[in-house]
């Protein structure tokens, strides 16, 4: 079957991008994540022992539970939505599943107690944090580290590569085309850091948070240590106070992160563009590849533009979901539940997008001639360096002399060395300006690198 129908190309054009996140993010996932979640309260009632009418499970009926999840199809997938169409609810569409599948074992006399003392949303909340935890910790964030590893790893290379800056688009102070690629891999490492501190939170806590039919039913039982533990199991923090929803503010926090990430990586994306505009990157041609449909001779940076289309889209997405999924009416309504499928849509465009930005980077190449020729034509760079150093030696003015010399104009070496040697300057001072090149005026660029170690 091809994907050349569908809707999203998350799903189609860049399928190979967001392979992985099929087994986090979709309508399969979801439904074999609700499996596992109702067959596991089922289990973790047996074994407690404290649930009057719930007999103790055989371990061959254990793993009779457990491969329900473990052994999830499309088999399983398809008999679920065929419950659907007659249940028109999801969840309920799963118990439904669960029950029949133990109808034809020894688990028959306790199919009642699946989905016990439950709402949908105990099912759904822990569902959807096991494929946010993941879909993000599991598939997105290694390729997060390998685009911040790739780039400290260029920067390492060129860490002594003079490259003349440009502020407002203007040619200014010298810097290395190390330090520059070392100011994102320290940006994404910063937001990677935070990324593997996330919390994905569960609620276990009945139909408007309050345990109200687990405590009729079982008045002496500590709910809350029941529900405390059952989330945990699953490696997610409890969520004490709820409504019938888990109010979704770890979600939010989680994709303010990945959209900092990703906005990280538009700004990385529209430089590394720049740089090759400039001459400062070269891109290597691939065998039988066409950059233009009539001009033969271009190499078009599509990774680097396809990965900035693609962060603006996961942006869209994921902050319109950060905004729209902490606000939900009175104890419930139904609008989180279309917008929540969108989750994998907007992690999927940003994963494509990290994809896209290193596969550009592996066919970069440094044009070290046009570096050096822009450095070589750049000589009024350097009034900087002269007009400090004779603040320091006490001239008057320094800073509007050195304007005159050179705004607005192209200043050569030798205009400024005959400025330098007109100066009344200390014999050192005036020597080392004198040997002073824009190719040398990077300061401590080189040593700043060290930073991304940490």
């Amino acid at each position: 079957m091809n994907n050349y129908r569908l809707l999203s190309p998350a799903d189609g054009r860049y399928a190979r991008e967001t392979e992985e996140l099929g087994g986090c993010f979709s309508e399969w996932a979801l439904m074999r994540f609700r499996v596992l979640i109702e067959t596991s309260w089922l289990a973790a009632m047996a074994q407690s022992r404290h649930f009057d009418g719930l007999r103790p499970l055989s371990a061959e009926e254990m793993s009779f539970l457990g491969g329900l999840y473990e052994g999830f199809d499309d088999a399983s997938m398809e008999r679920i939505k065929e419950i659907e169409r007659t249940t028109n609810h999801d969840v309920k569409a799963v118990e439904y599943f669960v029950k029949e599948r133990m109808g034809g074992s020894s688990l028959a006399d306790v199919a009642e107690f699946v989905h016990f003392g439950c709402t949908s949303e105990d099912i759904n909340n822990l569902a959807y944090a096991l494929m946010m935890k993941n879909g993000i910790a599991g598939a997105w964030l290694p390729r997060a580290r390998e685009l911040a590893g790739y780039v400290s790893e260029m920067a390492r290379r060129l860490r002594d590569v003079p490259m003349l800056s440009h502020t407002h688009g203007q040619p200014a102070t010298p810097t290395t085309l190390g330090k520059e690629m070392a100011v994102f891999a320290y940006r994404w490492k910063r937001q990677i850091k935070q990324a593997e501190n996330l919390e994905f939170l569960g609620k276990f806590n009945g139909v408007v948070g309050n345990f109200n039919a687990q405590a009729i039913a079982y008045p002496d039982l500590d709910w809350e240590g029941i529900a405390e533990g059952f989330v945990g199991q699953f490696g997610l923090s409890y969520n004490p106070l709820t409504t019938q929803i888990e109010p979704h503010d770890y979600m939010a926090e989680a994709f303010a992160l990945v959209v900092r990430f990703n906005n990280i990586a538009l700004d990385f994306n529209r430089d590394i563009w720049s740089y090759i505009s400039m001459g400062y990157f070269k891109q290597l041609p691939l065998e039988g590849e066409v950059g233009s449909s009539t001009m033969p001779h271009k190499i078009n940076p599509i990774s680097f533009e396809t990965a900035e289309a693609n962060l603006g889209m996961s942006n869209a997405i994921l902050s319109h979901l950060g905004g729209k999924l902490q606000v939900s009416r009175l104890q419930r309504d139904l609008s989180d539940s279309s917008s929540l499928r969108n989750i994998g849509l907007g992690i999927g465009y940003s994963l494509t997008a990290l994809r896209y930005t290193i596969k550009g980077l592996r066919r970069l190449g440094v044009d070290a001639q046009q570096v050096q020729n822009d450095l070589d034509d750049s000589w009024e760079v350097l009034a900087e360096a002269i007009q400090t150093v004779m603040r320091k030696c006490g001239h008057d003015k320094p800073y509007e002399k050195l304007r005159e010399l050179t705004r607005g104009k192209k200043v050569d070496r030798e205009a400024i060395r005959e400025f330098v040697a007109s100066l009344d300057l200390p014999a050192a001072e005036k020597d080392a300006l004198m040997r002073l090149t824009p190719e040398k005026y990077t300061g401590i660029a080189g040593k700043l690198v060290d930073h991304i170690e940490g």
